[in-house]
Protein backbone atom coordinates (compact mmCIF):
# COMPACT_ATOMS: atom_id res chain seq x y z
CA UNK A 1 0.00 0.00 0.00
CA UNK A 2 2.43 2.27 1.07
CA UNK A 3 2.40 5.72 2.96
CA UNK A 4 -1.08 7.20 3.18
CA UNK A 5 -1.71 10.54 4.09
CA UNK A 6 -4.81 12.11 5.57
CA UNK A 7 -7.45 14.91 3.45
CA UNK A 8 -7.00 17.93 5.35
CA UNK A 9 -9.30 21.16 4.15
CA UNK A 10 -8.03 24.86 2.54
CA UNK A 11 -9.74 28.11 3.13
CA UNK A 12 -9.34 31.39 1.41
CA UNK A 13 -11.32 33.68 3.23
CA UNK A 14 -12.24 36.93 0.35
CA UNK A 15 -14.15 39.20 2.55
CA UNK A 16 -13.74 43.24 3.08
CA UNK A 17 -11.82 44.36 6.28
CA UNK A 18 -13.62 47.78 7.73
CA UNK A 19 -11.05 50.10 5.98
CA UNK A 20 -8.67 51.89 7.95
CA UNK A 21 -10.16 50.81 11.00
CA UNK A 22 -8.03 47.90 12.60
CA UNK A 23 -10.41 47.24 15.88
CA UNK A 24 -13.19 46.91 13.68
CA UNK A 25 -11.29 44.90 11.24
CA UNK A 26 -9.81 42.50 13.59
CA UNK A 27 -13.42 42.04 15.21
CA UNK A 28 -14.60 40.82 11.96
CA UNK A 29 -11.62 38.78 10.74
CA UNK A 30 -12.35 36.96 14.40
CA UNK A 31 -15.93 36.17 12.99
CA UNK A 32 -14.77 34.65 9.42
CA UNK A 33 -12.01 32.96 11.27
CA UNK A 34 -14.84 31.34 13.15
CA UNK A 35 -16.66 30.55 10.32
CA UNK A 36 -13.64 28.99 8.38
CA UNK A 37 -13.21 26.67 11.12
CA UNK A 38 -17.26 26.06 10.84
CA UNK A 39 -16.30 24.92 7.52
CA UNK A 40 -13.70 22.32 8.59
CA UNK A 41 -10.62 24.42 7.52
CA UNK A 42 -7.76 23.33 8.38
CA UNK A 43 -6.02 26.64 7.14
CA UNK A 44 -7.56 29.62 6.57
CA UNK A 45 -5.74 32.75 4.76
CA UNK A 46 -6.73 36.11 4.25
CA UNK A 47 -5.13 38.71 1.67
CA UNK A 48 -2.41 41.27 1.58
CA UNK A 49 -2.83 44.42 5.01
CA UNK A 50 -6.02 43.09 5.22
CA UNK A 51 -6.48 44.77 8.57
CA UNK A 52 -7.18 47.42 8.15
CA UNK A 53 -6.81 47.63 4.11
CA UNK A 54 -4.77 48.12 0.80
CA UNK A 55 -2.79 51.49 0.96
CA UNK A 56 -3.72 52.05 -2.53
CA UNK A 57 -4.10 56.07 -1.79
CA UNK A 58 -0.41 56.16 -1.07
CA UNK A 59 -0.63 56.29 -5.48
CA UNK A 60 -1.69 60.44 -5.00
CA UNK A 61 0.83 61.62 -2.05
CA UNK A 62 0.03 65.38 -3.87
CA UNK A 63 -3.65 64.71 -3.29
CA UNK A 64 -4.98 67.18 -0.17
CA UNK A 65 -6.16 64.34 1.75
CA UNK A 66 -3.33 62.14 1.71
CA UNK A 67 -2.02 63.50 4.79
CA UNK A 68 -5.12 62.36 6.90
CA UNK A 69 -5.08 59.17 5.30
CA UNK A 70 -1.66 58.78 6.27
CA UNK A 71 -1.96 60.00 10.25
CA UNK A 72 -4.93 57.18 9.51
CA UNK A 73 -3.16 54.61 8.63
CA UNK A 74 -0.53 54.46 10.71
CA UNK A 75 -2.95 55.18 14.06
CA UNK A 76 -4.47 51.97 12.65
CA UNK A 77 -1.33 49.90 12.35
CA UNK A 78 -0.95 46.29 14.05
CA UNK A 79 1.74 45.82 17.05
CA UNK A 80 3.35 42.69 17.23
CA UNK A 81 2.36 41.39 19.42
CA UNK A 82 -0.35 43.44 20.69
CA UNK A 83 -3.84 42.96 21.79
CA UNK A 84 -5.17 42.84 18.18
CA UNK A 85 -2.89 39.65 17.32
CA UNK A 86 -4.21 38.19 20.84
CA UNK A 87 -7.16 38.71 19.45
CA UNK A 88 -6.70 36.61 16.03
CA UNK A 89 -5.17 33.86 18.15
CA UNK A 90 -8.07 33.52 20.61
CA UNK A 91 -9.97 33.20 17.57
CA UNK A 92 -7.41 30.94 16.02
CA UNK A 93 -7.89 28.23 19.29
CA UNK A 94 -11.58 28.83 19.37
CA UNK A 95 -12.14 27.32 15.70
CA UNK A 96 -9.34 24.68 15.92
CA UNK A 97 -7.82 26.30 12.68
CA UNK A 98 -4.33 27.68 11.45
CA UNK A 99 -4.58 31.00 9.78
CA UNK A 100 -2.37 33.71 8.03
CA UNK A 101 -3.63 37.23 7.75
CA UNK A 102 -2.18 40.16 6.33
CA UNK A 103 -1.76 43.16 8.36
CA UNK A 104 -0.46 46.33 8.58
CA UNK A 105 2.62 45.74 11.01
CA UNK A 106 3.86 49.36 12.74
CA UNK A 107 6.86 49.12 14.32
CA UNK A 108 6.83 48.63 18.11
CA UNK A 109 10.09 50.39 18.79
CA UNK A 110 9.53 53.65 16.72
CA UNK A 111 6.18 53.87 16.24
CA UNK A 112 6.74 55.45 13.04
CA UNK A 113 7.02 52.50 10.37
CA UNK A 114 4.63 49.92 8.83
CA UNK A 115 5.53 46.66 7.20
CA UNK A 116 3.80 44.71 4.81
CA UNK A 117 3.31 41.59 7.24
CA UNK A 118 1.76 37.99 7.41
CA UNK A 119 1.40 36.96 10.48
CA UNK A 120 0.90 32.91 10.98
CA UNK A 121 -1.04 31.46 13.83
CA UNK A 122 -1.11 28.04 14.94
CA UNK A 123 -4.61 26.25 15.76
CA UNK A 124 -3.78 26.44 19.52
CA UNK A 125 -3.12 30.09 19.68
CA UNK A 126 0.15 30.15 19.51
CA UNK A 127 1.21 32.83 17.31
CA UNK A 128 3.96 30.96 15.24
CA UNK A 129 5.65 33.96 13.23
CA UNK A 130 5.05 36.63 10.93
CA UNK A 131 6.83 37.49 7.16
CA UNK A 132 8.00 41.04 6.17
CA UNK A 133 7.37 41.82 2.85
CA UNK A 134 10.91 42.38 1.08
CA UNK A 135 10.38 44.66 -1.49
CA UNK A 136 7.16 47.26 -1.69
CA UNK A 137 6.11 48.07 -4.84
CA UNK A 138 6.02 51.27 -7.10
CA UNK A 139 3.87 53.73 -4.69
CA UNK A 140 3.77 51.12 -1.66
CA UNK A 141 7.25 51.99 -0.86
CA UNK A 142 5.58 55.68 0.84
CA UNK A 143 3.78 53.64 3.31
CA UNK A 144 5.70 50.37 3.94
CA UNK A 145 9.19 49.62 5.14
CA UNK A 146 11.01 46.44 3.81
CA UNK A 147 11.34 42.98 5.69
CA UNK A 148 14.13 41.14 5.95
CA UNK A 149 15.42 37.67 5.04
CA UNK A 150 14.83 36.46 8.54
CA UNK A 151 10.97 35.80 8.06
CA UNK A 152 11.56 33.60 4.98
CA UNK A 153 10.81 30.65 6.48
CA UNK A 154 8.37 27.59 6.41
CA UNK A 155 6.30 26.26 9.34
CA UNK A 156 5.82 22.44 10.18
CA UNK A 157 1.98 22.06 10.65
CA UNK A 158 -0.01 19.00 11.26
CA UNK A 159 -1.02 18.64 7.44
CA UNK A 160 3.08 20.11 5.91
CA UNK A 161 5.01 22.33 5.83
CA UNK A 162 3.36 26.16 5.57
CA UNK A 163 4.98 29.73 4.06
CA UNK A 164 3.40 31.96 2.43
CA UNK A 165 4.32 35.43 0.48
CA UNK A 166 2.89 38.88 -0.36
CA UNK A 167 1.70 39.84 -3.81
CA UNK A 168 5.09 40.43 -6.03
CA UNK A 169 7.61 38.68 -4.21
CA UNK A 170 6.35 36.16 -6.29
CA UNK A 171 7.11 37.97 -9.26
CA UNK A 172 10.78 38.53 -7.68
CA UNK A 173 11.49 34.60 -7.99
CA UNK A 174 14.03 34.39 -5.04
CA UNK A 175 11.77 34.34 -2.48
CA UNK A 176 9.80 31.78 -3.46
CA UNK A 177 12.52 29.89 -4.13
CA UNK A 178 13.65 30.29 -0.62
CA UNK A 179 10.70 28.49 0.44
CA UNK A 180 10.54 25.84 -2.36
CA UNK A 181 14.17 24.95 -0.62
CA UNK A 182 12.70 24.19 2.72
CA UNK A 183 10.66 21.91 1.00
CA UNK A 184 7.03 24.16 1.22
CA UNK A 185 4.01 22.17 0.67
CA UNK A 186 1.17 24.61 1.41
CA UNK A 187 1.71 28.10 0.43
CA UNK A 188 -0.49 31.44 1.75
CA UNK A 189 -0.34 34.10 -1.24
CA UNK A 190 -1.95 36.95 -0.42
CA UNK A 191 -2.71 39.87 -2.58
CA UNK A 192 -4.55 43.22 -2.52
CA UNK A 193 -7.05 41.75 -4.66
CA UNK A 194 -7.71 42.22 -8.36
CA UNK A 195 -6.54 41.32 -11.99
CA UNK A 196 -4.59 43.99 -12.46
CA UNK A 197 -1.82 42.05 -9.75
CA UNK A 198 -1.24 39.30 -11.97
CA UNK A 199 -1.75 37.26 -9.18
CA UNK A 200 -3.71 34.62 -11.42
CA UNK A 201 -0.69 33.77 -13.35
CA UNK A 202 1.62 34.35 -10.91
CA UNK A 203 -0.08 31.78 -8.44
CA UNK A 204 -0.74 29.25 -10.77
CA UNK A 205 3.28 29.42 -11.98
CA UNK A 206 4.06 29.08 -8.29
CA UNK A 207 2.25 26.41 -7.53
CA UNK A 208 3.59 24.32 -10.46
CA UNK A 209 7.45 25.44 -9.68
CA UNK A 210 6.85 24.45 -6.25
CA UNK A 211 4.98 21.38 -6.10
CA UNK A 212 2.74 22.88 -3.59
CA UNK A 213 -0.84 24.12 -2.70
CA UNK A 214 -1.67 28.06 -3.25
CA UNK A 215 -3.83 29.42 -1.11
CA UNK A 216 -4.23 32.48 -3.60
CA UNK A 217 -6.43 35.19 -1.75
CA UNK A 218 -7.08 38.58 -2.74
CA UNK A 219 -8.63 41.77 -0.96
CA UNK A 220 -11.94 42.83 -1.12
CA UNK A 221 -12.36 46.41 -1.38
CA UNK A 222 -16.35 47.90 -3.35
CA UNK A 223 -17.83 50.49 -3.23
CA UNK A 224 -20.31 49.79 -0.46
CA UNK A 225 -16.99 48.64 1.63
CA UNK A 226 -15.60 52.07 1.49
CA UNK A 227 -16.52 54.61 4.04
CA UNK A 228 -18.23 57.23 3.72
CA UNK A 229 -16.24 60.03 4.49
CA UNK A 230 -13.85 58.23 1.38
CA UNK A 231 -16.22 57.93 -1.72
CA UNK A 232 -16.10 61.50 -2.81
CA UNK A 233 -12.01 61.57 -2.52
CA UNK A 234 -11.29 61.65 -6.72
CA UNK A 235 -7.99 62.51 -8.69
CA UNK A 236 -8.26 63.54 -12.51
CA UNK A 237 -6.27 61.64 -14.39
CA UNK A 238 -5.82 61.86 -18.01
CA UNK A 239 -8.97 63.82 -18.36
CA UNK A 240 -10.94 61.04 -15.66
CA UNK A 241 -12.05 61.25 -12.09
CA UNK A 242 -10.64 58.33 -10.30
CA UNK A 243 -11.30 57.32 -7.02
CA UNK A 244 -8.16 57.99 -4.08
CA UNK A 245 -8.95 54.33 -2.66
CA UNK A 246 -8.49 51.68 -5.54
CA UNK A 247 -11.35 49.29 -5.27
CA UNK A 248 -10.28 45.68 -5.08
CA UNK A 249 -12.36 42.66 -6.48
CA UNK A 250 -11.03 40.19 -4.96
CA UNK A 251 -10.14 37.25 -7.99
CA UNK A 252 -9.37 34.81 -4.88
CA UNK A 253 -8.91 30.56 -5.73
CA UNK A 254 -7.05 27.51 -4.28
CA UNK A 255 -4.78 26.19 -6.34
CA UNK A 256 -3.31 22.51 -6.93
CA UNK A 257 0.24 21.83 -6.81
CA UNK A 258 -0.41 20.94 -10.67
CA UNK A 259 -1.28 24.73 -11.15
CA UNK A 260 -5.07 23.55 -11.75
CA UNK A 261 -8.26 25.54 -10.00
CA UNK A 262 -9.32 23.65 -6.90
CA UNK A 263 -12.06 26.44 -6.04
CA UNK A 264 -12.55 29.98 -7.43
CA UNK A 265 -11.45 32.35 -8.93
CA UNK A 266 -14.67 35.01 -7.31
CA UNK A 267 -15.12 38.35 -8.25
CA UNK A 268 -16.70 41.04 -5.97
CA UNK A 269 -18.43 39.01 -3.31
CA UNK A 270 -17.50 37.78 0.22
CA UNK A 271 -17.06 34.38 0.71
CA UNK A 272 -14.94 31.34 2.20
CA UNK A 273 -13.82 29.22 -0.60
CA UNK A 274 -12.69 26.20 0.63
CA UNK A 275 -10.81 22.97 -0.81
CA UNK A 276 -9.43 19.35 0.12
CA UNK A 277 -5.83 18.99 -0.14
CA UNK A 278 -3.34 15.87 0.31
CA UNK A 279 0.05 15.47 1.13
CA UNK A 280 0.56 12.17 -1.17
CA UNK A 281 -0.46 15.24 -4.04
CA UNK A 282 2.29 17.17 -3.55
CA UNK A 283 4.91 14.30 -3.54
CA UNK A 284 3.67 13.34 -6.41
CA UNK A 285 3.91 16.75 -8.26
CA UNK A 286 7.55 17.37 -6.91
CA UNK A 287 8.38 13.79 -8.41
CA UNK A 288 7.47 15.04 -11.58
CA UNK A 289 9.71 18.96 -10.61
CA UNK A 290 11.22 19.10 -7.44
CA UNK A 291 13.36 22.26 -7.66
CA UNK A 292 15.12 21.80 -4.51
CA UNK A 293 15.94 18.48 -5.01
CA UNK A 294 16.16 16.11 -8.25
CA UNK A 295 15.35 19.12 -10.97
CA UNK A 296 18.23 21.40 -10.05
CA UNK A 297 21.53 21.78 -10.15
CA UNK A 298 23.72 23.20 -6.84
CA UNK A 299 26.90 22.80 -8.33
CA UNK A 300 26.34 25.01 -11.53
CA UNK A 301 23.58 27.25 -9.10
CA UNK A 302 24.47 28.71 -5.73
CA UNK A 303 21.41 30.30 -3.75
CA UNK A 304 22.38 31.98 -0.12
CA UNK A 305 19.84 33.69 2.15
CA UNK A 306 20.77 36.02 4.29
CA UNK A 307 18.73 35.08 7.57
CA UNK A 308 19.94 37.24 9.80
CA UNK A 309 17.67 40.00 11.42
CA UNK A 310 18.13 43.28 10.08
CA UNK A 311 19.76 46.17 13.19
CA UNK A 312 19.51 49.38 12.66
CA UNK A 313 22.33 50.32 15.41
CA UNK A 314 24.56 48.24 17.46
CA UNK A 315 25.16 49.63 21.14
CA UNK A 316 28.16 48.53 22.12
CA UNK A 317 29.30 48.79 26.06
CA UNK A 318 26.27 48.02 27.19
CA UNK A 319 25.89 45.69 29.67
CA UNK A 320 22.37 44.87 29.00
CA UNK A 321 21.25 43.38 25.97
CA UNK A 322 18.44 44.63 24.00
CA UNK A 323 16.71 41.56 22.25
CA UNK A 324 14.52 42.73 19.55
CA UNK A 325 10.82 41.84 19.03
CA UNK A 326 11.45 40.27 15.68
CA UNK A 327 14.30 37.46 17.15
CA UNK A 328 11.93 36.70 20.42
CA UNK A 329 9.59 35.81 17.70
CA UNK A 330 12.32 33.55 16.11
CA UNK A 331 13.39 32.58 19.53
CA UNK A 332 10.04 31.46 20.50
CA UNK A 333 9.18 29.70 16.83
CA UNK A 334 12.66 28.06 17.40
CA UNK A 335 11.43 26.44 20.99
CA UNK A 336 7.87 25.53 19.25
CA UNK A 337 9.17 23.64 17.01
CA UNK A 338 12.07 21.62 19.07
CA UNK A 339 14.55 23.35 17.26
CA UNK A 340 16.39 25.13 20.52
CA UNK A 341 16.01 22.05 23.35
CA UNK A 342 18.77 23.62 26.21
CA UNK A 343 20.07 26.42 27.53
CA UNK A 344 22.80 25.77 25.11
CA UNK A 345 21.20 26.11 22.06
CA UNK A 346 19.23 28.87 23.22
CA UNK A 347 22.72 30.71 23.86
CA UNK A 348 24.04 29.74 20.66
CA UNK A 349 21.15 31.22 18.63
CA UNK A 350 20.88 34.34 20.29
CA UNK A 351 24.58 34.60 19.18
CA UNK A 352 24.26 33.71 15.43
CA UNK A 353 20.94 36.33 15.73
CA UNK A 354 22.50 39.05 17.60
CA UNK A 355 25.59 39.81 16.70
CA UNK A 356 27.94 40.59 19.55
CA UNK A 357 25.69 39.01 21.96
CA UNK A 358 27.43 38.18 25.34
CA UNK A 359 25.82 36.89 28.46
CA UNK A 360 26.36 39.57 31.28
CA UNK A 361 28.84 39.05 33.76
CA UNK A 362 27.63 38.88 37.30
CA UNK A 363 27.42 42.55 38.57
CA UNK A 364 27.82 44.27 35.08
CA UNK A 365 24.47 45.76 35.17
CA UNK A 366 24.88 48.26 38.91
Amino acid sequence: MGDEFRDFTLAAVQAAPVYLDRDASIEKACRLIDDAGAKGADLAVFGETWVSGYASFAAWPNHPAFGSLLRRFILNGVEVPSPATDALCAAAKRAGTDVVIGVAERDSTTGGSIYCTLLFIGRDGTLLGKHRKLKPTMYERTVWGEGDGSTLRVYERPYGRLGGLNCWEHQMVLPGYALIAQGLQVHAGAWPGGTFARQEVLSRAFAMQSGAYVVMTGGLLREQDMPADLLDLTMDFGGQKRNLILPCDGDSAIIGPNGDYLAGPVLNEEVILTATANLGTVMFQKMIADHAGHYTRPDVFTFKVNAAPKQMATFEGRPEQVISDQVQELIRAGLADGEIRDAAELLGALQDLVPGFKLPTPGSHR
